[in-house]
């Protein structure tokens, strides 16, 4: 019987029990490092879900489902290429090294870059800053990674066809506006070779279908915005995997966390943002052949 495999699907409390959300939960936690105080304020719920077990959190769930995407459909191995992009400081570029991939790790230092992501901690600035030592030695990270300060609204300089996979962790919701963001998503896919997988989490409504975010720092992508976009990756021999829009009933898919976060003893899986409720969806995308 051929086993089920990761969907597109919303983050929802019952993955937190999951065997696959448990295990690559494991691995990142077993090779984290301390937060600096600049961090603690930033990441240090993640790191609190992920090494002491105390909040279920969409940011880990984001790590975990990516990587679990990817390996189930065997992108996570020697002689793999991939790129992240806006990295930051986030742990898949050492994890996939770590799984033999050659990865080029890209985050953007422009001078019209978001100040406050360099601020809290989020941009990784360059290959040292993107290395998890505890889970990859350095020697190791250097051989197999590469380093690039990409802007996600102009691609136009990476080369095309060379990668079997790619991924960004709520990255494309920030680029200005519903369409800029999935625009980006569309290019990307000309980095990858055909029947290539493109992975990305993003910022999803679980309460309107209607009205949202549509401009701004942040905007929330709609389940009308991921059909449509769905439709017109067909036109081009793409297509997002197996649409999952339940978004769950169990009690911390309903306790929403509020400003200011994790001050109300609710977990952080469903939020309160701008007037909407929101969580984090997982795309899976496979270009065609």
């Amino acid at each position: 019987m051929t086993p089920t495999l990761l969907r597109s699907t919303v983050c929802r409390e019952r993955d937190f029990r999951a065997g696959w959300y448990l295990r690559w939960k494991d691995k990142i936690a077993a090779g984290s490092s301390a937060l600096s105080s600049d961090q603690q304020a930033t990441w240090g719920a993640v790191w609190a879900g992920m090494v002491q077990g105390k909040w279920m959190h969409r940011k880990l769930w984001e790590w975990c489902a990516i990587s679990q995407a990817l390996d189930e459909r065997g992108m996570l191995g020697h002689g793999k290429t991939g790129m992240g992009f806006a990295v930051g400081l986030e742990p898949l570029t050492s994890l996939f090294a770590a799984q033999g991939c050659r990865i080029v790790a890209s985050d953007y230092s422009g001078e019209d870059a978001d100040a406050n992501w360099s601020s809290t901690g989020q941009m990784g600035a360059s290959l040292s800053a993107v290395h998890w030592p505890g889970l990859i030695s350095e020697a190791e990270f250097r051989a197999r990674v590469s380093y690039k300060n990409v802007d996600m609204r102009d691609l136009s300089a990476l080369p095309r066809g060379n990668l079997d996979f790619l991924w960004s962790s709520c990255s494309f919701e920030h680029l200005g506006n519903l369409d800029k963001g999935l625009q980006f998503v569309r290019n990307a896919l000309d980095c990858l070779r055909p029947g290539g997988i493109a992975i990305h989490t993003t910022e999803y409504n679980v309460s309107s279908n209607d009205k949202t975010v549509e401009r701004g720092g942040s905007v929330i992508y709609r389940r009308k915005d991921i059909e449509q976009f769905d439709r017109s990756l067909r036109l081009i021999g793409c297509a997002i995997e197996e649409l999952d829009f339940e978004a769950g009933a169990e009690p911390h898919d309903m306790a929403f966390d509020y400003p200011p976060y994790y001050s109300h003893g609710r977990q952080h899986i469903k939020l309160s943002l701008d007037g909407y409720i929101s969580t984090s969806m997982l795309l899976i995308i496979r270009k065609g052949v």
